[in-house]
């Protein structure tokens, strides 16, 4: 049976080298560090500046590795739609960003699968309630005003 070993890291998106969390952890299992850190960019290109969890799986006596990526933090994704670096740090009271209803459900598409809503309506509304921490409106509008649009059906049409 093959020896797997998997080694979990949060890299930022195409940003990764062999430094630590991988280089230390990778070294010792004889693999081209450089060949995965150059695939684990690749993958996450995409997510410049994000913090992404990825996971390098190595088989021991082969040597033969894998690199899966995972998806970025809602928060994240969010801040990143936003076109802004940190949420406000005073939720409610100090808005530093507005994102446009097609951008959270960008968000809630790719969020669906790690989410415990049961629908994208319902991680939309994840995603929305993520905002109001962050300070970041939704078309102009605080998000708690969103929610209750959403739950009104106000939003049906765009959330199938």
């Amino acid at each position: 049976m093959a020896d797997i070993q998997t080694v979990s890291a949060l890299v930022t998106g195409g940003q990764a080298n062999a430094g630590p969390p991988l280089g230390p952890t990778l070294g010792p299992l004889g693999v081209n560090i450089l060949q995965i850190v150059t695939a684990i960019n690749e993958k996450t290109k995409d997510f410049e500046g994000m913090k992404i969890p990825v996971t390098v799986a190595v088989d021991k006596k082969t040597k033969q590795w894998t690199v899966e990526v995972g998806i970025p933090s809602a928060a994240a994704l969010i801040l990143k739609e936003a076109g802004i670096q940190k949420g406000s740090g005073t939720s409610g009271a100090t808005w530093v960003g507005d994102i446009k209803m097609d951008s959270i459900i960008k968000v809630a598409k790719l969020k669906i699968d790690s989410s415990y809503a049961q629908d994208i309506k319902g991680a939309a509304k994840e995603i929305v309630g993520t905002c109001l921490p962050l300070g970041v409106k939704i078309d102009g509008k605080n998000p708690k005003e969103v929610t209750v649009e959403i739950n009104s059906g106000k939003w049906d049409d765009k959330l199938k």
